[in-house]
């Protein structure tokens, strides 16, 4: 009965620690997503001004 509970317990712990992980990387490709569309967009800007 004690193992059980043991086991039950260690895996909850490493769901939570893989789930925040998760959490860490889809906010992490969210903050790339929107530094490539500002870059794009400046990189944009920059041709327009140029060709002016």
């Amino acid at each position: 009965m004690m193992a059980k509970k043991l086991t039950t317990g260690a895996a909850l712990i490493l769901t939570v620690f893989a789930l925040s992980a998760c959490g860490n990387t889809i906010r992490g490709v969210g903050k790339d997503a929107a530094n490539t569309v500002n870059a794009t967009q400046a990189a944009g800007q920059s041709v327009e001004s140029a060709a002016n």
